[in-house]
């Protein structure tokens, strides 16, 4: 008798792997989570209204507000005081509890509430708005953290730095966003931003409950054959256990997580004082128009994309074959993404009155900035696979506290007076603060399995205690 044919499903599953999909849903996942994050930096832009009878950024004749300077960035920097809440909480309920759940959840209430910020200003002005963004960078916390714990266990070791630039995709977000907005906002009204970014990220939240799973073994669709390879490749990682408990005497006690926190929280935000203050920056100092402006914006981020993923490769290729060790890989990496931005931003001081100098050094400097994916980001995945998910919480929670802190340092600095010099205090504070990121990671950071990691339910050598060594396929083998 012939043998049953084959669906369409099962066609497409044995030529397209569930890692596969997990990396274009991750790639997805972290493009939309930013478009959420980001819409409202070039909304407000229109949304305020200024007293310039040369303004002609819109046609679309609707309500706009009359927030000054600190109201402004208030309502930038409040998403920071949801979003520092849950970094910690998130990674570790993401260990605990899955990514699948945690990421998948926050994307949707993230969404739907985003939606609805349109009405929140409307009806309560900018009190409104706040509490709407708060909820927003709540839920939003949790998602960063919730990729270490889904790595070590989906991704092979010397792969995962590849796979962390995935969430690079962010800054691709960010670079469409910013150009599409000005579009909608020129085309439709500031109100459109959220409703379109509401919808897509309800999209997204619903499709990562279809594809994306928190083990191999939970996977559904995975074929034996894949799932036997990561079991071998990863380990007791790959498997469904009981969450360790976290050591933390010894985790907040070493030097290593604190290089990748101190690193992490400098380079954040650096970060994001240039996602919520370069459009800003481009209208009142530079003068360029809502749709211009969007596209210019966009620049620096799809530099930094492209930059994350050149690097996530050449440095697993490096460690790969033991060429380097992985201590020497993350410094030198970081080095790169976070020591030589501080030195564009000097130059930015003395050359930022112009809109190409401006664009080309910020495009410049968050391009290699993009390199942090194959320095220190995936750090925590070296040195404790276990833990990553609460480092990398640790490390998003002092960032998170910087993003904060940067809009109310912006706007005292530039209060009343918006203008190139008050800027240029800016510019100043955003090179000490990349230079003393790097050095802390050159003194402290470590690429080399910490002791500490290991738990009681695992007492045999798996993978993860191979990784005390530079990593070699031919090692990994001969020890599996």
């Amino acid at each position: 008798m012939a043998g049953r044919e084959k669906g369409l499903f099962e066609k497409l599953n044995e030529k397209i792997s569930c890692v596969q999909v997990l990396n274009a849903m991750v790639f997805l996942a972290f493009m939309v989570n930013y478009m959420l994050r980001v819409n409202l930096t070039i909304a407000i832009v229109d949304m305020i209204q200024i007293n310039e009878t040369t303004d002609n950024s819109t046609t679309i004749d609707e309500p706009k507000f009359s927030w000054n300077t600190y109201q402004k960035n208030l309502i930038l920097g409040c998403f920071f005081w949801g979003y520092v809440l849950t970094e910690l909480p998130g990674g570790r309920m993401s260990e605990v509890f899955g990514p699948r759940r945690v990421y998948g959840y926050s994307m949707l209430i993230a969404s739907l509430v985003t939606f609805f910020t349109p009405y929140a200003a409307l009806n309560f002005d900018y009190m409104g708005v706040i509490v709407l963004r708060v909820i927003v960078g709540f839920m939003l916390g949790v998602t960063f953290p919730a990729m270490q714990p889904i790595a070590s266990k989906w991704i092979p070791p010397k792969d995962r730095t590849k796979f962390v630039s995935n969430m690079m995709a962010s800054s691709l977000g960010a670079a469409v966003t910013l150009p599409v907005c000005g579009y909608l906002i020129s085309s439709y009204g500031w109100q459109s931003v959220f409703y379109v970014t509401g919808v897509l990220g309800t999209i997204l939240a619903v499709s990562w409950f279809l594809f994306v799973y928190d083990t191999p073994s939970q996977h559904p669709r995975i074929t034996r054959e894949e799932r036997e390879y990561l079991e071998k490749e990863i380990g007791a990682s790959s498997k469904v256990r009981k969450a360790p408990k976290v050591p933390w005497g010894a985790l907040l006690t070493s030097m290593p997580v604190w290089a990748i926190v101190v690193t992490h929280a400098c380079s954040v935000f650096c970060y994001f004082t240039f996602l919520n203050q370069m459009p800003t920056y481009m209208k009142r100092v530079l003068g360029t128009d809502i749709k211009k402006n969007g596209i210019l914006s966009s620049f620096p981020y799809i530099g930094k994309y492209a930059m994350a993923l050149i690097t996530s490769y050449i440095a697993d290729y490096i460690r790969a074959r033991g060429k380097l060790s992985t201590t020497l890989v993350r410094k030198c990496f970081t080095t790169f993404a976070v020591g030589l931005p501080g030195l564009l931003m000097v130059a930015q001081v003395y050359l930022g009155d112009s809109t190409f100098w401006t664009v080309s050094i910020f495009t410049f400097a968050l391009t290699l900035n993009g390199a942090v994916t194959a320095g220190y980001l995936g750090n925590g995945l070296d040195i404790a696979p276990n833990y990553s998910g609460t480092i990398f919480g640790i490390a998003n929670t002092f960032s998170s506290m910087g993003g904060f802190l940067s809009t109310y340092v912006v706007a005292d600095i530039t209060f009343q007076n918006e203008t190139y010099e008050r800027f240029q205090i800016v510019f100043w504070i955003l090179a000490v603060t990349y230079f003393f990121g790097c050095l802390m990671y050159l003194l402290f950071g470590t690429g080399e399995l910490l002791e500490w990691n290991s738990v009681e339910e695992n007492k045999t050598r798996d993978v993860e205690m191979i990784e005390k060594q530079p990593l070699k396929n031919d090692t990994i083998n001969e020890k599996l």
